[in-house]
């Protein structure tokens, strides 16, 4: 069970996903009428894109990145009233929308927040008839098409079903984003160096850990805490001291936990109703769950003798962020909460099921944020297949801002599940 647990999420689910190279088409924002926002005609200037990859890459010598994704178009006013700071802007979230509809969607969150959710339903209903009147199209043309016409139209349905794919992405972020609004949680933005610390630590954002527990369900939230203990060890209560730490692992860890939340809310929903229906099976064991390994080994360090060790040795990123901690001291963090021991209640099907990310969408998006998170690090494929990251850069942060993180980055994974759901109920896109 745990070897195929194990590939649910880290293997599976993402595997699913391959890059493709999107030309986007910014669209012009225009005002018809007071407090109405239209598009306007398109622009055609390509926009290169780069991808954080969290598949496995192929074997050779070879450069690979995440891609530098700077800044979030939409731009929020500064709350502060003093002369300085009076007329700027700051960041609502780190990644750049690029399609019309994203566009449009950005400077709804800016002018009218509460008119999110429906510009959504009426964006969504226009790419449902788009895509009916694409396919009628095809099925009337291409019957009676042949040679250099064939070719065309399908490219131009090509074309078309990719533009589409971009926008519901981008929708699908918009709406993650507005739900980290609605909540009063700014999201981190891009992690660099700031010129106002001379010890040139990265996490000057306020803590909200308070806000972000309060997110998730008493048994959800037990469930983070062990994710937390598990990555943090006997760090977990120190918010304070430092550690210079590659960014590149701290992004492995970043993308690994939205993974976990989104698994996690998927779980949990289905726990809550059978809990609500009093349906819930009547034996559960106290045994320790398998929970971690059905989300990857990837994200949980050494618990003692070799074999552990080397397996996590091939995802260096947890042991690094625990600061060498002892392994002895994870497994003694752990509580036993009814959602995990609810978990282990699945069969291995199910497990692989629940563990596996639904979309090609929800993939790209875990891509792109943690790209735009962490910028492009400077890593090597070697022929043996490792990873050769000596040039990575090296980032100094607390224990407190990495915590803000994996809160974060867990949540990030909730909403996603859910406004993925939510989108798929108007626009279907979820595979079967």
């Amino acid at each position: 069970m745990e070897a195929a647990a194990t590939s649910s999420v880290f293997q599976s689910s993402i595997a699913a996903s391959r890059p493709s190279n999107l030309i986007a088409r910014p669209g012009i924002l225009t005002a018809n009428g007071p407090g109405f926002l239209r598009l306007g005609p398109k622009t055609h200037s390509p926009i290169k894109q780069h991808r954080f990859s969290i598949c496995q890459p192929k074997v050779g010598h070879r450069r690979m990145g995440y891609g530098s994704r700077r800044g979030f178009v939409v731009r929020a006013a500064a709350a502060s009233s003093s002369p300085d700071s009076a007329g700027s802007a700051s960041p609502i979230a780190p990644l750049q929308l690029e399609s019309p509809i994203g566009q449009f969607l950005s400077q709804i969150m800016i002018s009218h927040p509460h008119l999110v959710p429906s510009a959504v339903d009426q964006q969504l209903e226009q790419l449902q008839t788009d895509r009916d009147a694409e396919q009628k199209k095809e099925q009337k043309e291409e019957p009676s098409a042949s040679g250099t016409d064939l070719v065309l139209y399908r490219r131009i349905a090509e074309v078309k079903a990719t533009e589409r794919r971009k926008a519901l992405e981008e929708i699908l972020y918009a709406l993650v984003v507005q739900k980290f609004m609605d909540a009063n949680v700014s999201l981190v933005p891009a992690i660099s160096p700031t010129a106002s610390d001379p010890s040139g630590q990265v996490d000057s954002w306020p803590s909200q850990d308070e806000k972000l527990e309060q997110l998730h369900s008493p048994e959800a939230y037990e469930m983070i805490r062990n994710h937390l203990s598990l990555i943090l060890g006997n760090r977990l209560g120190d918010s304070t001291s430092l550690a210079k730490i590659s960014k590149l692992k701290v992004g492995q860890v970043y993308a690994a936990s939205v993974m976990y939340g989104y698994f996690l809310k998927r779980v949990d929903q289905r726990f809550q109703l059978e809990k609500t229906m009093k349906i819930l099976p009547g034996a559960m064991g106290a045994e320790d769950s398998d929970i971690h390994k059905s989300v990857g080994e990837d994200v949980r360090p050494g618990s003692g003798g070799e074999a552990s060790q080397a397996g996590a040795s091939s995802h260096p990123e947890v042991p690094s962020l625990a600061g060498g901690v002892s392994p002895g001291g994870f497994g003694n963090a752990l509580k036993h909460s009814r959602l995990r021991t609810y978990v282990m209640s699945f069969d291995g099907e199910t497990l692989h099921r629940y563990a596996t990310i639904r979309s090609r969408e929800a993939i790209s998006i875990i891509e792109k944020h943690t790209e735009a998170l962490f910028g492009r690090p400077d890593i090597v494929i070697t022929p043996q297949g490792t990873v050769d990251s000596s040039k990575d850069d090296l980032i100094k942060i607390s224990f407190g801002g990495l915590r803000r993180l994996i809160l974060e980055s867990v949540t990030f994974g909730s909403f996603l599940w859910d406004v993925e759901s939510y989108v798929d109920s108007r626009y279907h896109f979820v595979a079967n």
